[in-house]
């Protein structure tokens, strides 16, 4: 199969005008709304710890949760072709940033924590190795230059 490139868009609008824009520090909101075509617009803000609106997702948050969302839609596909029926996913996946005295930053690692339950008389130690492919193959995770642990769970469903 040849290679083949894919493009996203994805528009930015800044919500957060207050009256007198960026005037000063404290005078503005982060907030502001994420589209694509005509999905529903995600609200988006900076993190707590930088003005930012606790209900609100933050940049940091949205990455965690790419990796977190690419590694299952990979390891579902690697089940179904495997034979291996998924019946149950859930991930608490953790992003640590790192932040300097200067206010840069950056991530230093990911831990992806999926819990997996398979129908009865699923392959669970197949199951289980499909997680490392799963990451070798998540076009995320192989964009970000941290590491990405996986601590999976997968149970079989009683039978």
């Amino acid at each position: 199969m040849a290679n083949r490139q894919h493009r996203y868009s994805v528009r930015l609008d800044w919500t957060g005008n207050l009256g007198t824009g960026t005037s000063s520090y404290r005078g503005y909101s982060r907030d502001h709304a994420l589209t694509a075509g005509t999905k529903p617009a995600i609200p988006g803000t900076s993190d707590p710890a930088f003005r930012g609106d606790p209900a609100r997702w933050n940049p940091e948050e949205l990455l965690v949760a790419a990796l977190s969302s690419c590694h299952q839609l990979w390891y579902l596909h690697l089940c179904s072709t495997a034979g291996i029926v998924v019946i149950a996913y859930s991930d608490d996946a953790e992003g640590v940033m790192e932040e300097e005295a200067d206010g840069a930053g950056q991530f230093s690692a990911a831990v992806l924590r999926p819990r997996v339950t398979l129908a009865p008389g699923s392959d669970r130690d197949r199951a289980v190795a499909l997680h490392h492919e799963a990451a070798e193959k998540c076009f995320i995770a192989r964009s970000v230059n941290f590491p990405v642990r996986h601590e999976p769970v997968v149970e079989v469903a009683a039978g």
